[in-house]
């Protein structure tokens, strides 16, 4: 049986883009094959487009609809010709310069697919293909392709890159909230709603919500387990579990609530706090400082990301290198 992921990796590398109609809404003007884009003579076609969005597509027109889903799918098509205009830049430029692949470099690509996704089925594999409309030659030359791009962008990167401590410490710095945990409390929480009736109904059910909230509080007081009240009079959703919301963070609770149970000790019961249509009694049951990672215990990840940065900006300036001296004409 063919996994989800192979599925999707055939999808995106090899699979000639049809989408059903019901999965794929397309625009009255699109063209059912034509020229997508022209690269110093090369074309790069609208199936080639969609061959490498299809899967992007699928998954956009589950979240998305009508103007939204054109919208999108008309932007994941624009990075889809750019996208292939600079692999068409990449591939010329490498037979520019009559590079060479050998070709157990593509055998072990092929076989490392067969082995990771086939079990090393190779028979299945070959089925595969053939269901997908693919032969085996082609297969080889999508990978073979992939590998050339891949190569040719690494060999534009330097792996001496070497970062300041002073861009070390501005990016910490900069990033600090990442590598932040922000201040929690383990809170109880005892909600009494007001009653949805109308007139003196109302007001006499508003009034006796507060009496029995003021009670309740007083029990508290006096020493009652705050689960136990909790289970027998809450109207939240964590009744069940004797009001217990676990340990949060401000942003979970509603600003005036936040704001209280954040300045409670450990162990200490809130008055009763009228909001809305509502009445609260809040205890926390423990506390956690924020806390913050120190630069010594991140400097190797941000190493990491500040060198994938440099190799990415060595990378563009190349690949525009090859834009500006190129002729390009989109449609």
């Amino acid at each position: 049986m063919i996994s989800k992921r192979l599925f999707l990796l055939l999808n995106l590398l090899l699979a000639p883009a049809m989408l059903q109609a019901q999965n794929q809404p397309q625009s009255q003007e699109q063209v059912i094959n034509g020229i997508a884009a022209v690269v110093n003579g090369d074309v790069v076609t609208f199936s080639q487009v969609r061959e490498l969005v299809v899967a992007q597509e699928k998954s956009a027109a589950e979240i998305y609809h009508g103007d939204d889903l054109q919208q999108k799918i008309k932007m994941m098509r624009q990075q889809a010709v750019k996208d292939l205009i600079d692999r068409t830049l990449i591939l010329q430029e490498f037979k520019k310069k009559e590079f060479t692949i050998p070709e157990y470099i593509i055998d072990d690509s092929v076989q490392k697919i067969i082995r990771e996704d086939f079990g090393g089925d190779r028979t299945a594999f070959v089925r595969t293909l053939q269901a997908q409309g693919f032969t085996m030659a082609r297969f080889r030359q999508v990978q073979k392709d992939k590998i050339i791009v891949q190569a040719m962008r690494q060999a534009k990167t330097s792996d001496n890159i070497i970062v300041s401590p002073v861009k070390i410490r501005e990016y910490y710095e900069k990033n600090s909230a990442a590598y932040t945990t922000p201040e929690q409390v383990k809170l109880r929480m005892i909600v009494l709603q007001q009653g949805s009736g109308s007139g003196d109904a109302s007001s006499d059910a508003s009034m006796n919500k507060k009496q029995m909230a003021d009670e309740i509080r007083e029990k508290l007081a006096g020493g009652a387990e705050f689960d136990r009240l909790a289970q027998m009079y809450s109207d939240d959703s964590t009744k069940e579990s004797g009001g217990d919301w676990g340990w949060i963070e401000r942003k979970t609770l509603n600003d005036e609530l936040a704001k209280v149970a954040f300045s409670l000790k450990k162990g200490q019961i809130s008055p009763v706090i009228a909001l809305d249509n509502s009445y609260y009694i809040l205890m926390v049951e423990d506390k956690k400082a924020a806390t913050t990672k120190p630069l010594s215990q991140m400097q190797t990840e941000i190493v990491n990301s500040l060198v994938q940065q440099e190799k990415l900006k060595a990378q563009e300036h190349w690949l525009q290198g090859l834009r500006d001296k190129a002729y390009i004409k989109t449609y």
